[in-house]
């Protein structure tokens, strides 16, 4: 059996998500969107985030098309990131659906804030 991201007999969007899921890949494709980082500056932005994790992520959107990995040949070693062309394609197909999330929030807090006055009366 293919794997989601392979498998031509998928869903698009099943497709889409298998390349993003996982709790750190939207928010390094949001922070990438502003231009190349070095590892050690994704990590200082993202709380809780390990070295390790972090690798593993970049390397499998690396994999996936989304990102490019850019060494400079100095001392010491400087690694960046970037979005590749088919990552600012993700980004922009998932902006809608940023969208809709801030909109759920908002809605959320709104129907927290009316539950809250609702209690207090």
């Amino acid at each position: 059996m293919a794997h989601r991201r392979h498998d031509p007999d998928v869903c698009g969007v099943t497709a889409a998500i298998a390349v993003i899921e996982g709790k750190w890949k939207t928010t390094l494709l949001w922070l990438l969107e502003s231009g190349p980082h070095r590892p050690a500056e994704l990590r200082r932005r993202v709380p809780g985030l390990t070295e390790k994790v972090l690798t593993q992520a970049l390397r499998e959107m690396e994999a996936d098309g989304l990102v490019d990995r850019r060494v400079y040949d100095v001392l010491p070693l400087k690694t960046e990131y970037s979005l590749t062309a088919f990552g600012r394609d993700l980004a922009e197909a998932l902006s809608p659906l940023s969208d809709w999330g801030h909109r759920r929030l908002d809605r959320l807090a709104d129907d927290g804030a009316g539950a809250r006055e609702a209690t207090a009366s």
